[in-house]
Formats: C-alpha cells, structure tokens, sequence
C-alpha cells in the first residue's frame, strides 16, 4: 500500500469508459455520437459566423450570443476526441496531467457558459425595464468587459478545485466512469480524504452556476412584473417572445447539469448507464439544442444563417 501511495502523478494512467456493458456496440453506438457533434459544431460555427459577418447582427443580444456559441464549441471541442477514441479505437488510456486540463477546461466552458447565460438575463432585463437607455448601458465597451469578467471568474474559481486533486493519492481502481475527467469522478478514486475537495467542488458549483441560476430567476420575476403592469396585451407578447429563446436556453443547460450533480452525489446505486447518460446529456444537448433554438425562434439569427448558407454555397 505505501508504494501505491507514493505514486507520482505524472505516472498515474486513468482509464476512461465507454458506455457500461455495450462496449462491443461501440461502434455503432458512436453513429449518433458522430451526428451530435457535427450538428454542434457546424450549427455554433454557423451562427458565430453570421453574427461575425453580418452588420445586421452587430447588437448587444447578438454579441451575447456569440459568446455562447464559442462556449459551445469550446465544451464539444474539449470531449471530442476522448469520447470518440473510445469508440472509435477503443483508446481508454489518459494520464493524470492530461486528465486535470481536460477537467480545467470542461468545468471552465460549462461556468462561462453559466455566466453567458446570466448575462443575458441581464440583457433582456434591461432591453424590456429600460428600452431608450439599452444601447448606452451596453455599450461596445461594457460587453467586452463582461466578457472578461467571465473568463477571470470561470478561471479564478476552477484552478484551486483542480489543483487540490494533485495532493491526493490514487492507490485504487484507475477506472473512471464517463469518457470524459469529471472531478467527482477523479475524487472518488483517491484512497486520501476527500472532504476539502468535495467541499471545494461544490462551493465552487454553488458560487457559479448557482447563484447564476438564482439571478437569472429574479431577472425574470421583475421583468414579468414589468410587462404586467406596464404594457399592453400585444407588447406583453411581444416582449415575451424575446426571451423564449433565452429561457429555451436555460433550461437544456441547467437541468442536466443539475441531474449530473445529483446522480453524482445522491445516486450511488443507480445503474451506471444512468450515469453515462446524464453524463452525455450534460456536455452534448446545450451545444446542439443552442443553435437550433436560437434559428427557429430568432428572425434575424435565421435570417443571417441563411445568408452565410447561400454565399458559401454560390461561391462552391
């Protein structure tokens, strides 16, 4: 056991998994894999690039956009290969340092994408509280700031929860249970006492997508209370239909990061391809479901897509 113990990081090899008990399926099992990620990644790359190229599409809302877009493409981006490799290739090995940055970077797009969305809570609270005052409170200016701050928090807030898995020692099973490094999933593999770096992951949670989360609701009961008492049947609805897409995209990002945490930390019998869903569901439905919901329900994104899709198919 001391030898095990005394293991050095950079000699630590984790083993990631596939889907539990379907490994001869693999292959076929990454067919749908294979169609979520293209959708992802062509659907973002799509609507970033109309915002970048259209002048149309040069607003407050759209910028917000864009960073969620780039949010996105960033978390497929940073599962891609590791999920793929496994069921392309069956290649499950990934060492200790590479697993820690995967971890860094997939918990930093997930907080920022957090952050993105309560920004643009904010944003529509404003556009709908303070119309004639809109595009002096957000400036140019004020948007590049936010995005800043985003990017400073998510990293300020993740490198001591990341860092403090280096202290531990790792003298049991190697295997972990998604083909991806989640910290939950790291922690529970040390034969060290966890209790600070449970308690350092889920302050973590709580002081980002928590509290974003809960400001994002009180952004909403004022701006319902708003379009209550001061407009009309036909511009309630109007500033409502606004925020569809905006709430659309809350929900298909909180509630499988939410059922994540729980299963992690309340569902210990569950079968484990609960967990491999869930898992899935919570790195791969924001990034496919975003584009699509901001196409159908935005004119001006759809319109600005279509535009990039007829150019790029007259200039073939």
């Amino acid at each position: 056991m001391p030898t095990l113990q005394n293991m050095t990081s950079s000699s630590i090899i984790f083993l990631l998994t596939g889907v539990p008990g379907l490994e001869a399926f693999h292959t076929w099992i990454s067919i749908p894999f294979c169609f979520l990620y293209v959708t992802a990644l062509s659907g973002n790359s799509l609507i970033l690039f109309a915002i970048v190229t259209q002048p149309s599409l040069h607003e407050p809302m759209r910028y917000f956009l864009s960073m969620l877009s780039t949010t996105d493409l960033s978390l497929s981006v940073s599962t891609l290969v590791t999920m793929l490799g496994i069921f392309w290739f069956n290649k499950r090995e990934i060492s200790f340092n590479a697993c820690l940055s995967q971890m860094f970077f997939i918990q930093l797009f997930t907080v920022m994408e957090s952050s993105v969305l309560l920004a643009m809570a904010f944003d529509r609270f404003v556009a709908i509280s303070n119309r004639l005052r809109y595009a002096s409170v957000l400036t140019n200016l004020k948007i590049a700031q936010i995005g800043v701050a985003i990017i400073t928090r998510g990293t300020v807030t993740l490198t001591p929860m990341v860092t403090l898995l280096k202290r531990l020692s790792y003298c049991r099973s190697h295997v972990l249970h998604h083909s991806y490094c989640f910290h939950p999933d790291v922690m529970k593999l040390s034969c060290t006492d966890t209790r600070i770096n449970s308690a350092m992951g889920l302050t973590a949670l709580i002081t980002t997508a928590g509290v974003d989360l809960i400001f994002i609701v009180l952004s909403y009961v004022l701006i319902i209370k708003i379009v209550l008492c001061t407009a009309s049947p036909g511009e309630r609805k109007k500033a409502f239909s606004t925020c569809i897409s905006h709430i659309g995209a809350v929900a298909i990002f909180y509630i499988p990061l939410i059922s994540l945490s729980f299963v992690h930390r309340f569902g210990k019998r569950a079968p484990p391809y609960v967990h491999t869903l869930i898992a899935n569901a919570y790195l791969l439905i924001p990034p496919v479901m975003n584009p699509i919901i901001y196409s159908v329900k935005t004119k001006q994104i759809r319109k600005g897509v279509l535009q990039v899709l007829h150019l790029s198919m007259t200039k073939s």
